[in-house]
């Protein structure tokens, strides 16, 4: 019998990358961080772990799958004692689909306990990591943060604060971390600010987390974004900010905004959800067209889907409902029932679409094939008419910091025209937003191509980083694939 993934929609969906959580200073620090990688799950649903201290020695748990499925049992919470814990929700980016490689990585340095998670992607791991060994580091996993570790295990300096800021000053691409040693909590975002990290507090307790809505989920304060380039110390003296590396302009990943962070999340300044009905909105003015109704390629595309209604004149409606009770794997036993893995996640609503001109809102289209599938269901259900709109630009090239992406052959944008997509989706039509208008709907008055404010690596191929693992196999095998760092 075959393994089939029951949500074949977003098989052909950039996949997330990972969520990061940390706590410095609460009793409850453990159940607490459990709690916000719940919040964070939407960015990692392969494996999660906790790592909890009480200041003299860590404890541990970490095991594949979802957070509830370990992480609810108050058998396990009260293996993970002490007032900091810090935790990751990893979907794997780089290494492979394994135990070992699930954070946080942690280990016994010259001076004590430390662990790190990170969120992202590090573009010259690979070259680094063959460094290492090459000077007789033994590297246990085969996940690019282990990289860092290292670097900060092998540091000359003196105090621990300063071996990281060593050690990320070595690396290149894009991190989000978290970091506990036996007396403090570090937080730091690469110079770019790639990759989002926020501050609250509660309590009392210094909170670092990917994203809001984990601050939300157990009744802290938002405090403000740790700052691209930022470092912040917490111990028992309180936080302590600095500034270790030499100031660039920022270029925050684009596609938060689009479809990795949740909705209800506060990004920059500007929360998720009124971010997504503005790009809804630039969609409806610059690829109008005459419909009866607006629906949603639901979850993502719900609030896009809503600001072109609103936009456009036009009805908005849940044409396609979703099953919210659907696991993760489904044994298939025979090819006739694999072929209705399409309709496991999503049903066509024919009372709402019979005789209907449709316009489907989406966040993205990958490879094309998901899309297809959504038009044929709509189809199948009587719609007269379908027009496919898509609230990002056509994505062209992989990303390298931290968002798993098929090769660049792969993306159907990158090799076909608008028209030849329209023909191998079978859609009536297709549009998508431009990237100018994604920047309009970001509070930008465009992309300007001189210094763009975000990275849109995977819709213009500009990259902010030297991708130094990629060069080098490029150089070597003559390939442009995408590169799995260590």
């Amino acid at each position: 019998m075959d393994d089939l993934t029951t949500n074949p929609f977003d098989d052909d969906k950039l996949r997330e990358e990972c969520g990061i959580f940390g706590i410095y200073g609460h009793r409850d620090a453990a159940a607490l961080t459990a709690l916000g990688l719940h919040a964070l799950q939407h960015r990692g649903q392969e494996a999660a772990g906790i790592l909890s201290s009480d200041g003299r020695q860590f404890f541990a748990e970490r095991h594949m799958g979802l957070v509830g499925d370990t992480f609810s049992r108050a058998s396990v919470i009260e293996r993970l004692p002490g007032d900091r814990a810090m935790g990751h929700v990893r979907y794997s980016t780089t290494g492979g689909s394994h135990g070992r490689n699930i954070q946080p990585l942690y280990a016994e340095l010259s001076d004590g306990w430390f662990a790190i998670a990170h969120n992202g992607n590090l573009t010259n791991a690979r070259a680094v990591q063959r460094a290492l060994q090459g000077r007789g580091s033994i590297f246990q996993s085969t996940s690019d943060t282990e990289v860092i570790l290292h670097l900060i295990a092998t540091s000359g300096k003196a105090r621990l604060m300063d071996r990281v800021v060593e050690a990320l000053a070595r690396v290149e691409g894009a991190y989000s971390v978290v970091c506990l040693s036996n007396g403090a909590m570090f937080g730091c975002r690469d110079p770019l600010g790639v990759r989002p990290l926020v501050l609250g507090l509660l309590d009392g307790a210094w909170i670092l987390a990917s994203e809001t809505v984990a601050l939300d989920i157990i009744g802290a304060s938002f405090v403000r974004d740790i700052e691209p380039g930022e470092m912040v110390v917490i111990n028992d003296d309180g936080l302590h900010s600095h500034r270790p590396f030499a100031p660039a302009k920022s270029r925050f990943c684009i596609f938060e905004y689009v479809y990795f962070a949740r909705p209800d999340s506060s990004v920059e300044g500007q929360t998720v959800y009124s971010v997504r009905k503005r790009i809804g909105a630039e969609l409806a003015r610059e690829s109008p067209v005459a419909a009866d109704i607006v629906v949603p390629v639901p979850d993502s595309g719900v609030p896009a889907a809503i600001g072109f209604s609103e936009t456009a004149g036009i009805p908005f409606d849940l044409g396609i409902i979703r099953n919210h009770y659907v696991g993760r794997t489904f044994i298939e036993p025979t090819d006739s029932i694999r072929h209705m893995g399409v309709k496991l996640k999503h049903n066509a609503n024919r009372d709402l679409l019979a005789g209907k001109r449709v316009v489907l809102v989406d966040d993205s289209i990958v490879r094309g094939t998901t899309s297809s599938k959504i038009v044929q269901m709509v189809r199948d259900a009587g719609a007269a008419e379908v027009h496919l709109r898509i609230a990002s630009p056509p994505t062209k090239d992989s990303c390298f910091y931290g968002v798993d992406t098929p090769e660049k052959s792969k993306l159907i944008g990158s090799h076909m025209s608008i028209q030849k997509m329209t023909e191998f989706i079978k859609a009536d039509s297709l549009g998508f937003i431009s990237i100018d208008g994604l920047y309009r709907a970001v509070g930008e008055a465009g992309r300007d191509n001189g210094s763009p404010r975000f990275c849109d690596a995977c819709f213009s191929g500009d990259y902010p980083t030297r991708l130094t693992d990629r060069e080098e196999l490029t150089r070597i095998v003559g390939s442009p694939k995408l590169v799995e760092p260590v």
